[in-house]
């Protein structure tokens, strides 16, 4: 989602990192192999004079599959999960985001709002991850970073699964 929401209006920056754990300074190694209960997560940086916590919810119940408990597309396990980490006075705005949601989609979501708890910045391979240059090995060969992630994003049906639950709805869904 980080590189979804770098293009919105009013948000001032967006980084990846881990938060709901109780490991401190955990890895990417680490929190994906689990154990450390915290979730792959982005903070968002916005001006609240020209974006608010309400539209940016609004846009992430709607760039991601909020019904699926199990992770997020190819991305599998309890660190893949969805969820809102709120600050006290975003709770209820995101309370009612997950309500308006689930009115509009008719059904469940699963995304719980928890307590907003330390961050911690992921790995530099991580930030900006989407507009990378850098060459990596694939399956296919020597990569940029760039060409591998939407490689993945389509591979994976990110985009089409979106698309088929929220329609025209889906903000950056291509």
């Amino acid at each position: 989602v980080e590189a979804d929401f770098e293009k919105v209006d009013g948000v001032i920056e967006v980084t990846s990192g881990y938060t709901g754990g109780t490991t401190k300074n955990p890895t990417y190694k680490e929190v994906t192999r689990g154990g450390t209960g915290h979730y792959e997560a982005v903070e968002i940086s916005f001006d609240p004079a020209v974006v608010s916590v309400e539209t940016l919810l609004h846009a992430f119940l709607r760039s991601v599959d909020p019904t699926d408990d199990g992770g997020q597309f190819c991305d599998r396990g309890d660190s893949y999960r969805t969820a809102i980490f709120a600050t006290p006075a975003q709770r209820s705005a995101a309370k009612n985001a997950i309500k308006q949601a689930e009115a509009d989609l008719g059904q469940s979501i699963v995304t719980p709002v928890l307590d907003r708890t330390v961050y911690y910045l992921a790995e530099d391979y991580h930030q900006d991850y989407y507009k990378l240059d850098t060459r990596v090995l694939t399956r296919f060969g020597y990569r940029k970073q760039s060409d591998v992630y939407y490689r993945y994003r389509d591979a994976c049906g990110r985009d089409q699964r979106v698309r088929e639950l929220w329609g025209s709805a889906a903000p950056f869904a291509k």
